[in-house]
């Protein structure tokens, strides 16, 4: 059996690839902090590591196959609020993980990147592009991006994948991301706010989606994707904000029996930008399997059953703030290592 060290193991997008890697048969030494909570369940082939991206020690490393370095402040506004942080996280750690990952006889090496490093363009942009990171998260990304690549050789195989706006059910569920937050405010108030004029685009892919790509990469033809840069999904998911409002307004709507109606506000919005996904189509074979009106169904779904609900722990920053909140208040009042109980 092949093991996989995956960082970040617990969080968003580890969630779900981590039981997809079980499934597949690989042994899986699960890293993270587990801020959000440990939301893998219980596996003879799973090894949890409680430890930080930025600790790791060479022998965590030891009879590794393939890393998947998932780990980060993994939004905008986490990545402004705790920028140092996040560069020594998304950027430093990622590229400390990869150089002991090679020195320890790791054989392929994946970063999950993001399109947000292409900013706002003017045209439809390939892997080929002038990056225009405009945010920490996405300049974090890019020095990742250009730290790990040139360890490529023939021995160690790195790939980037820039990732879409990810969206889709996840045990570790995120409401602050577009179509989710979408979803749940649509299901919740009956009402849609969206920022004029809605001709803005933005590409998204679902996080089963974009697991797969990393399942296909551990088993894809090293000539194919070694020092390589894949965006990933779909050219039909390049969605306008207007039109993709009107799925989720209507996918909700049809699910609940109600009218969800769509508040405009603002100023015309016109940053904007379209991914090309031609280059993983033709060189991997492989195109998503999910849409919006798919994966707002999904959700829509679990939040009706009960199964979902929006919770602090849902919106990233506000987590990590209550955290610190917690962490200080804890530490003013502890003593001889307890409270109550000393």
């Amino acid at each position: 059996m092949k093991t996989v060290l995956v960082t970040g193991a617990s969080g968003y997008i580890g969630s779900v690839l981590v039981p997809k890697l079980l499934k597949k048969g690989y042994k899986v030494k699960a890293v993270d902090r587990y801020f959000f909570g440990n939301r893998l369940e219980e596996n003879e082939n799973l090894k949890i590591i409680k430890e930080d991206s930025r600790r790791l020690k060479e022998e965590t490393f030891a009879d590794v196959d393939f890393v998947i370095d998932l780990v980060a402040i993994s939004n905008d506004p986490s990545g402004e609020k705790f920028s140092e942080i996040t560069y020594q996280i998304n950027h430093i750690s990622r590229v400390r993980t990869a150089n002991i990952a090679k020195k320890m006889g790791v054989k392929r090496y994946i970063l999950p990147s993001s399109c947000s490093i292409y900013g706002f363009q003017d045209k439809k942009v390939n892997e080929m592009a002038k990056t225009n990171p405009l945010t920490v998260y996405a300049k974090a990304n890019e020095r990742a991006e250009q730290g790990v690549l040139p360890l490529a050789d023939d021995n160690f195989v790195v790939t980037v994948i820039r990732q879409s706006t990810v969206f889709g059910y996840s045990p570790r569920m995120r409401f602050d991301l577009a179509i989710n937050g979408m979803t749940y405010g649509a299901w919740k108030t009956k009402k849609l706010p969206l920022m004029r004029d809605g001709k803005q685009y933005r590409p998204m892919v679902h996080v089963e989606d974009t697991t797969d790509v990393m399942c296909l990469l551990l088993e894809a033809d090293k000539e194919k994707i070694n020092g390589e840069i894949f965006n990933v999904g779909g050219e039909e998911l390049n969605y306008q904000i207007g039109p993709l409002g009107e799925i989720v307004a209507n996918t909700v709507g049809e699910y609940l029996g109600e009218k969800i109606e769509i508040e405009w506000y603002g100023d015309p919005d016109h940053r904007s930008y379209q991914v090309d996904f031609s280059k993983i189509k033709n060189v991997l074979n492989w195109e998503p399997k999910w849409d919006a009106k798919k994966g707002v169904l999904q959700i829509v779904e679990k939040l009706q059953n009960g199964e979902l609900d929006k919770t602090i722990d849902t919106i990233t920053l506000n987590w990590y703030e209550e955290l610190i909140k917690w962490h200080r208040i804890i530490k003013e009042i502890e003593k001889y290592g307890g409270i109550l109980e000393i």
